[in-house]
């Protein structure tokens, strides 16, 4: 066999070198976009149990806006946690939680519904509010859903050829339902991406938060901005610290009630859980309610002890979203 010349040795090396130099290229790219649209294929959410038997749900930012818009469509027309557990574990079911845009024959979105079949147009299931309200619409209609069992009470909306699919999505559709209704305090947390650039500040925020709960989510709440109440999204010009422009501030009063026996405090961590859900989409940097707080980064899922802000009206607390700028 003949020897490899000096220079087809180089030649070699260097072929080999420009080759992992390129994938290395490809590598990088791929994770960048992974990155700014807030995909890694990591898990980088986590909702815990807070009855104490170490139950957990490991979900991506995607999943993680799409179950909280899915919730608060749901607690936004004073439905019962049960009828969010039964829209999250169909939705986990139908599309993995990701607002997909194809399925069996026409079906889109999250809970595959089929335009042909009378859900909607297409452009009106891919949008994730209109389709839980239409699920939901269709849920309410099925007598004593909140009495039969999940995979009886989904596939009665749903009408799918694998009726007992949505029973092994029962135990996560729970421990989502109850961080994102609320009823378990500081169990959702996710990664954020703290170091990504900025958009939207404040103003997309409540843009979001009117989008997933309805007007009244500001109006009733008396949402502020920097500290000062708002009539609209534009940040309070009296804001005097950096810190300040970028915090919306909704105050959850004490001395009410909110709609399907929801307590003040309950809905305080909806709120605070719904920030933390959207934390990669809006680039949120912290989240404080009820002497605790999430920071973007933090990756030990834990909401912090933290001091009560100053300036807190008596008989009221509030859900503090600071956005990163």
């Amino acid at each position: 066999m003949p020897e490899s010349s000096p220079t087809q040795t180089r030649r070699g090396r260097l072929l080999r070198r420009g080759a992992s130099f390129l994938v290395l290229l490809a590598v990088a790219g791929y994770l960048a976009v992974q990155y700014v649209t807030g995909g890694t294929g990591d898990p980088a959410c986590e909702v815990v149990s807070a009855g104490g038997d170490g139950a957990t749900y490991e979900f991506t930012p995607e999943q993680a806006v799409n179950a909280a818009t899915i919730t608060a469509v749901g607690t936004a027309r004073g439905l019962p946690e049960r009828a969010v557990a039964i829209a999250l574990a169909t939705a986990l079911q139908e599309s993995g939680l990701r607002n997909i845009g194809h399925g069996d024959r026409d079906s889109l979105g999250l809970f595959q519904q089929r335009p042909s079949q009378g859900w909607g147009t297409a452009k009106e299931i891919l949008d994730p509010t209109y389709s839980a309200g239409e699920f939901y619409d269709h849920l309410v209609k099925v007598s004593g859903y909140t009495r039969l069992p999940l995979t009886v009470a989904a596939q009665r909306v749903q009408r799918s050829g694998y009726p007992q699919a949505y029973a092994k999505h029962e135990p996560d559709a729970t421990l989502l339902a109850a961080a994102l209704t609320g009823r378990a305090a500081a169990t959702l947390t996710c990664e954020g991406r703290p170091g990504a650039t900025p958009t939207g500040g404040p103003d997309a925020v409540r843009a979001a938060l009117v989008r997933d709960f309805g007007r009244e989510v500001l109006d009733v709440a008396g949402a502020e901005v920097g500290g000062k109440a708002a009539a609209t999204p534009t940040p309070s010009p009296t804001a005097t610290t950096a810190a300040e422009r970028r915090t919306v501030t909704l105050p959850v009063p004490s001395d009410t009630d909110t709609a399907a026996g929801t307590t003040v405090r309950q809905r305080g961590w909806q709120l605070a859980h719904w920030a933390v859900a959207n934390a990669s989409a809006l680039h949120i940097e912290s989240v404080s309610y009820a002497g605790r707080r999430w920071t973007a980064g933090n990756t030990d899922s834990e909401w912090r002890p933290v001091e009560a802000a100053k300036g807190t009206d008596k008989g009221m607390d509030a859900v503090r979203i600071v956005t990163a700028r």
